[in-house]
């Protein structure tokens, strides 16, 4: 009896493959015939697990599912150093900046008009974390929308009004028609007073969404031992969070399996 395996690419799935070869270890190796396919070349099996099809996917769900450099590696049995690569090229290393909010309004649903319409109150609220030593403080400043507690714009920073600013340009498109914060004076300087509400009352949403994103990753959790080393890092992961979760986009796009 002859057996005969069908051979796919692990990226986009095409089963025109064509020979390329051998490497070094004497595997031999396969390319994809779609010219679309970001995938240059493939082999079966590989030698070093972070090769394997699908690894760098699970690098990112485990980053953002609470898991730590080092569970990461452990757990998939890779290096620190491919883990921290993984996530310093996901695509997502400056987070909240304004073509990333035009990227979540895009996804779907007719685009941007539609989705700042259903956005007319919001919730404001800074979470505090830090990196490397507590001194070096880093804020996560978010808004949810009050109706339906999804994070529609987040930056991070200093717990400073320059940062508080770089917040309300990304809400300003919104149109914001009622602003719920607490009594931190940033909210009061910049906030329109006739727009501006203060108290516990109308926060418990964005409360909330702290304790999920706490909850969520272990870098925001309060009494831990685990944190940031890297301001850089500490962002991505967060961003990546918000991203796939809030904004609803596909964060593993730029990711190549």
């Amino acid at each position: 009896m002859t057996c005969h395996q069908e051979i796919v690419c692990p990226d986009c799935g095409s089963n025109h493959i064509r020979k390329a070869g051998y490497s070094a270890s004497g595997e031999r190796r396969y390319r994809c015939g779609n010219p679309d396919c970001p995938t240059k070349s493939f082999m079966l099996t590989y030698r070093y697990k972070a090769y394997q099809p699908g690894m760098k996917r699970r690098i990112v769900e485990m980053a953002i599912n609470s898991s730590g450099i080092r569970d990461t590696a452990r757990v998939l049995g890779i290096s620190k150093t491919t883990v921290i690569s993984t996530l310093k090229k996901s695509g997502w290393n400056h987070p909240g900046k304004p073509e990333i909010l035009h990227a979540l309004a895009s996804e779907s649903r007719g685009g941007l008009e539609v989705r700042l319409e259903a956005v007319c109150k919001a919730e404001l609220d800074e979470q505090w974390s830090f990196v490397g030593k507590k001194s070096n403080q880093r804020w996560l400043w978010h808004a949810v929308d009050h109706a339906t507690n999804t994070v529609i714009a987040y930056v991070f920073g200093k717990r400073k009004d320059v940062v508080f600013k770089q917040l309300k340009a990304l809400l300003d498109p919104f149109g914001i028609a009622r602003y719920y914060t607490d009594d931190w004076g940033a909210y009061e300087r910049h906030l329109d007073a006739g727009l501006h509400e203060v108290g516990k009352r109308n926060t418990q949403k964005i409360e909330r969404k702290n304790l999920n994103l706490r909850t969520w990753v272990k870098r925001l959790a309060r009494k831990t031992i685990c944190f940031s080393k890297d301001e850089t890092m500490h962002d991505t992961v967060i961003g990546l969070l918000i991203n796939k979760v809030e904004f609803g986009i596909d964060i593993h796009a730029k990711i190549q399996v």
